[in-house]
Parts: C-alpha cells; structure tokens; sequence
C-alpha cells in the first residue's frame, strides 16, 4: 500500500502545478477578453468567489486518486501506470471547461461583461 500511494502521490502532485496553470490561463484568456467589464465589476466578492472556485477545482483534483489507487492493485498496474496521463489530460480538459463555462455563464452576467 505504500508503495502504491507514494507512486500516486509522486505522479498527481507533480502534474498538479500544470493543471492548476491551464486553469489560470483560462481565467485570464477569459478576464482579458472582457476587460473594461472586469475591471468595472472587480469587488472583494468577486476575488473571494474566484478563490473558493479555485480550492474546490484543487479539490476535485483529488478525485484521480479514487481511479488511480485501484488501478494500481489491479492486474493492469503496468498499463495503467504507462497510461495515466489520458486521465490526466481527460481532466484538465474537463476542468478547463468547466472554468470557462462557469466564467462565461455565471459570472459575466453577474458583472455585466460578455467575453
């Protein structure tokens, strides 16, 4: 079991930084689209719903360990361990999506700039 979890650990934290870039970069393609909007709106509300948007992103980070981890004891360790980056990549996508759908359709009209 140690083995296992350092291994997931090594893998998922090291890759976090970059998820949590292509999350960044969204946010601000997003910000600098709609810019005069943006900055007109820019409340401490806003920052805050920014930040706790941004710690339930890492939050559901997290998730891949509950595939990761089974993978690893199952028979196709190997496999899994040579292919985990489609999950990786699967997910930062999907975050990604998320990020800007959530931008584009709750906040723009809460602040009154459309990207």
């Amino acid at each position: 079991m140690q083995d296992i979890l350092g291994d997931a650990i090594r893998y998922w934290e090291v890759r976090r930084i970059a998820y949590n870039l292509a999350l960044v970069l969204v946010v601000v393609g997003w910000v600098m689209m709609s810019w005069p909007g943006v900055l007109a709106a820019l409340r401490f509300q806003s920052v805050l719903a920014l930040f706790v948007l941004a710690v339930l992103a890492n939050a559901c980070y997290c998730a891949a360990y509950l595939v990761d981890i089974p993978a690893q004891y199952s028979p196709f360790r190997a496999a899994w361990r040579h292919g985990r980056w489609a999950l990786w990549l699967i997910g930062t996508l999907f975050a990604m999506t998320l990020a800007y759908y959530w931008l584009a359709d709750e906040m723009a009209p809460a602040i009154g700039a459309v990207p």
